[in-house]
Formats: C-alpha cells, sequence, structure tokens
C-alpha cells in the first residue's frame, strides 16, 4: 500500500515540471537565439515525451504490482475469513463437546448413582435366582416324571385305535287290517369302542353301546320317554391271542364280536356273544382254494349257582375259493344248545323286568306290582294243553322279540321248549367282478336244520299237528349289486327268508323282521355313502306269518288275524337311516 502512495506521489511531480511554461526572455533577441532555443524546445519535449512514455511504463508495471497486490489482498482476505469460519466452527464444536462433557459427565453421574443403586438390587436378584434356580430344579424334575407318565400313556393309546358309530333313523309300521293304528318313531344307535395290541401276542377291546339293558339283540333307542337320559352298556369286552411266531391260532375270549360266519337267522347282527372262540385258519398257495380254517365255540349265556347250566357248544368249518371273478366262502356251523329252557325262567334283572308279582293258587293266578324296569319284561306266549299262558312277572320267559317257538308245561308248572336245538347251518356267500369294479354282484345262500326239532309241533290250543312235521328249516337268499367302500358308492339288494317256528330259538333272533320264527320275510334295500364316514340308507321289511295255527303265531299274539288259520295281511316296516361312523 505504501509502494502505491509514493509513486502516485513521483508521477504527479513529474507531471507538473512538464507542464510548467518556460521562462520569458526581456529584450530582443536574434535569429540564432530563437533558432537555438527552437531547437532546444524540439529536443526538450522530445526528452519529456521519453520521460512520460517511461512513466507511463512504470505506472503500467507499478498497476499490474498493485492488482497482483489486490488478488494478493484478496486472497489473503478469502483465507482469512475462511481461517475465521473455521474458527468459528472450531470453537462452536468446542463448545459442543464441552456441552456434550457435561452431559456425559452428569449421566457418568447418574449411571454411578444407578449402578450403586442396581448393585443393591443384583445382590437382591442374585439371591431371588438362586431361590428360583432351586424351584426350577425342582419343576423340572416333576416335569421330567411328568414327561415320562405321558410319553408312556401315549405308548399305550398308540397301540389302539377307536371305533364306533352314530346312526339316526326314522321309522314307521303299517299292515292292512281293522283297528292296526300306524306306528311312527325316531331312534337312535350310539356305539363306541377301541381295540389295539397288548403286546406283541395279544389283543384287547372294549366297547360301549346304547339299547335296553334287558335286550341284547338291539341297541337302538327311542326318543321317547320325556327327554330322559338313554342308558350305556358294556357291549364288548374280550382279549384275543394271535401269536406272531403261529398267525394261524387265534383264541378269544370275553363278550366279542362273531368269529364266524353267520346270518340274522340265527343272531341278531347287534348281539355279541359271550364265551371262548379258537379259530385255525391256513393260508394256500392253492389256485383255486386260498384258505380253509376250522373253529370251536363255546357260548355262555346263563350260569347258576346251583343246578344245570346253559350253554352252546360247535364249531364251523370255512374255506375260500377263487375261479375268476368268482369268489366263494362256503361254512358249515354245528352249535348245540344246552339246557335252553333256562330262557323261559329268567331273572327280573335279564329281562329288565316292568312288572314284578308273583302266582298262587288253583287255578294259578297272577298278582302284579308295576316295576322301574326299561327292558321288554316277561314275553307273552301260551303253554300247550290249553292250560294257559306263560307267567308275566319274573321268573318268565326271556325273548324280547316275541316268543314264537312251541312251549309246553311239565306236571310241576315248569314251561319247557316243545324242541331242542341243534343248528346245522350251511352258508354259501359269493362275489362275482363285473367290468365295474364299483359294481360287484354279491349273493348269499343259506339252509338252516335244525336237528334236534319235535317231530309234532302244538296248535294254538296245544294240540298236536302230525302233518305239519318238526317245522325246523330256514332257508334265506340276500342278492344285492354294488358296494359300500367309497365316496359315491351304491349299493341295493333284495333278501327273501321262510324261517319256520322251530328253525332256531326266537329269544336271539334278527329284531326287525316281522317276528323271530314262523314267518315269510322280504326286505328290499339300498345304501349311499354320501362321504367317506357317512351312508345314507332305506329299508322296506315286507312280512307275514308263516303259519297261523301254530302255537304263539306272531299273528294271533297282535290280532292281526280273527282267528287261527287265516292268512295275516302282510307288516311293512319302512326304515330311513343316516349312519356317521368313525
Amino acid at each position: 500500500m505504501k509502494q502505491a502512495l509514493a509513486l502516485a506521489l513521483s508521477l504527479a511531480l513529474t507531471a507538473s515540471a512538464v507542464a510548467a511554461p518556460a521562462p520569458q526572455s526581456t529584450g530582443s533577441t536574434t535569429t540564432t537565439s530563437k533558432t537555438s532555443k527552437t531547437r532546444k524546445k524540439a529536443s526538450s519535449q522530445s526528452s519529456v515525451n521519453a520521460q512520460i512514455e517511461q512513466l507511463k511504463q512504470a505506472v503500467d508495471a507499478q498497476q499490474q504490482q498493485i492488482q497482483q497486490l489486490m488478488q494478493e489482498m484478496r486472497t489473503r482476505d478469502a483465507a482469512l475469513q475462511q481461517s475465521q469460519q473455521q474458527a468459528q466452527q472450531a470453537q462452536q464444536q468446542l463448545q459442543q463437546t464441552q456441552s456434550a462433557a457435561s452431559e456425559a459427565q452428569q449421566k457418568a453421574d447418574a449411571a454411578q448413582t444407578a449402578a450403586n443403586e442396581q448393585k443393591d438390587t443384583v445382590t437382591k436378584l442374585n439371591s431371588d435366582v438362586k431361590d428360583v434356580q432351586t424351584t426350577l430344579t425342582n419343576t423340572a424334575v416333576g416335569t421330567l416324571e411328568e414327561q415320562k407318565r405321558v410319553s408312556g400313556l401315549e405308548a399305550v393309546l398308540g397301540r389302539f385305535r377307536f371305533t364306533g358309530d352314530v346312526r339316526v333313523r326314522g321309522e314307521n309300521f303299517f299292515q292292512d287290517f281293522s283297528g292296526f293304528q300306524d306306528r311312527n318313531r325316531a331312534r337312535i344307535r350310539v356305539r363306541f369302542g377301541f381295540e389295539g395290541k397288548l403286546n406283541e401276542d395279544f389283543i384287547g377291546g372294549i366297547a360301549l353301546a346304547g339299547g335296553s339293558l334287558g335286550d341284547p339283540t338291539t341297541t337302538n333307542e327311542t326318543l321317547t320317554n320325556f327327554f330322559d337320559r338313554k342308558t350305556i352298556g358294556l357291549d364288548r369286552g374280550y382279549i384275543t391271542y394271535h401269536p406272531v411266531a403261529h398267525k394261524w391260532v387265534s383264541v378269544t375270549g370275553g363278550k366279542f364280536a362273531y368269529t364266524w360266519q353267520r346270518t340274522s337267522a340265527t343272531l341278531d347282527p347287534d348281539l355279541n356273544p359271550e364265551g371262548f372262540s379258537e379259530k385255525f385258519s391256513w393260508d394256500l398257495k392253492n389256485r383255486y382254494i386260498k384258505n380253509v380254517s376250522v373253529q370251536p365255540l363255546q357260548l355262555l349265556f346263563n350260569e347258576v349257582t346251583s343246578g344245570t347250566d346253559s350253554y352252546a357248544i360247535g364249531g364251523e368249518a370255512e374255506a375260500k375259493w377263487q375261479l375268476g371273478p368268482w369268489t366263494a366262502t362256503p361254512s358249515f356251523t354245528y352249535l348245540k344248545w344246552n339246557n335252553p329252557s333256562s330262557i323261559l325262567t329268567a331273572s327280573a334283572f335279564a329281562v329288565a323286568a316292568n312288572n314284578i308279582g308273583f302266582t298262587s293258587g288253583t287255578p294259578p293266578t297272577t298278582t302284579t306290582i308295576p316295576a322301574p324296569g326299561e327292558g321288554p319284561g316277561c314275553a307273552k306266549g301260551s303253554a300247550s294243553g290249553g292250560t294257559g299262558s306263560l307267567s308275566s312277572v319274573p321268573p318268565c320267559a326271556f325273548a324280547p322279540n316275541g316268543l314264537t317257538n312251541a312251549v309246553f308245561l311239565d306236571a310241576a308248572g315248569k314251561p319247557h321248549f316243545a324242541s331242542g336245538f341243534g343248528y346245522a347251518d350251511f352258508i354259501l356267500n359269493n362275489t362275482f367282478k363285473t367290468g365295474a369294479a364299483r359294481f360287484p354282484v354279491n349273493l348269499l345262500v343259506e339252509l338252516l336244520d335244525n336237528l334236534d326239532a319235535a317231530a309234532h309241533p302244538f296248535d294254538t290250543k296245544g294240540n298236536v299237528l302230525t302233518f305239519l312235521g318238526s317245522q325246523n328249516k330256514e332257508y334265506g337268499t340276500d342278492i344285492s349289486i354294488g358296494q359300500t367302500k367309497n365316496k359315491n358308492d351304491i349299493q341295493v339288494g333284495y333278501a327273501w327268508l321262510r324261517q319256520e317256528q322251530d328253525s332256531a330259538l326266537s329269544s336271539f333272533i334278527e329284531s326287525d323282521q316281522r317276528a323271530p320264527t314262523n314267518i315269510l320275510q322280504n326286505r328290499v334295500y339300498g345304501l349311499w355313502k354320501v362321504r367317506a364316514n357317512t351312508v345314507a340308507a332305506f329299508t322296506w321289511w315286507h312280512g307275514r306269518t308263516l303259519n297261523t295255527n301254530l302255537q304263539n303265531n306272531a299273528a294271533l299274539a297282535s290280532k292281526s288275524i280273527s282267528k287261527a288259520g287265516l292268512t295275516e295281511p302282510y307288516l311293512n316296516r319302512l326304515q330311513f337311516d343316516l349312519l356317521y361312523s368313525f
């Protein structure tokens, strides 16, 4: 800045010297002097011009220096301003750092305080944790023991499978005779059970079912009796010995499902026999005969503390044939019933009596007292000789579906069956494959002969009817097409049955047909598998009494005929079922 001022002052002085006029002479001048002056003036002017030029050059140089200086000053000012800004930023950062440090110190002080407080808390927590650890250890031990018990239970339950069904039924009856009132009712059947391996060689099972305790031929309960609860009873309970090392052996004891081939002409489908069954079965590699088996049977139906027990003993032989599309299973069963007359003097518990009382006097008279039994009670029936009816109070006849066999009274007034019962039962069950896998043809034929039947059955008045023979045969057939294995499967069929009076014990035969024995029965049925576990079904029972001249015939008992010897109108029974099974 000082250099710039000095330069400006020098220029001003130089300019001032150049501009000053030359001094004037006094007196006259000669021409030579004028010429000399003129030359001097020109020389002086030239010198001045040179100096001015130099000054200009100096000024320009100085101007450049000034500009450089100004540029440097501007650069220095910018740097100074940047330094000042950086200083301000540093000052701000310092202030922020100091503030953060102050806050950190405060937090550190607070943390120290909190740490001191937490130290006490941690000490207490350590004590609590020790208590919790002790508790958890005890709990873990208890839980482990519980898990062991649960695992053991799961292992046991895993060996069993659950089975059962619920069936809802709408049912009505009608018959064409004067005085018959159509009957309509709704019924329900509930069954539940499970079975499984007890170990490698033993199988066990238990099942419960509804139904009256005094009627083993049905597990149905009628929807009636003012919404009261329905009875549930033990329907099955059994153990089967089926050794792994000898698979051809199977021994069952208890109350079990049928282990042999039979039809409802001898035993109702809902009835589960009691006793023992031993089956010996061999699979064959023969081209036509695939299996043969033999099966002894011992069925126990009445044990008494003194006197003669009642039981059935016999056996079955069965085979399975395969001839192309035809599969046949023929079987022959012989079953001898010992002391069957105990059925006619059953206890109040056996018949689930709804009346009790006593019989006395001559002729005998019966005094009846109502009882709360829910069963069918004492079966109605007359004895031969026209001496009167069977007892209406226990001990009395056990025949839930009605008594249709011939009976008589001995000299002491004790009832007996007129016939013995030794079933010779031949069944041939056939399946024929067709072009449609879902529509096989099924055909069953049966011939039953009671080899112990009496030769002379009684009429309604106790007279011997020698011309009718022993009334010991049953003939039946059942043909259907289709199956009910998969969803939307259908099956339709027709069954025909002709069963004479003493062909079988009426106490245990099919409960849905017109009567146990002495009947001509037709049955039309259809089934539709709506879902994998649901079946809708329809059944039409169309039957009548076979011979109304015989003692204890159902037509005379129900007054569907006015006198013996007339043909009974057909009784129709329609059933609409929806069955859910699992």
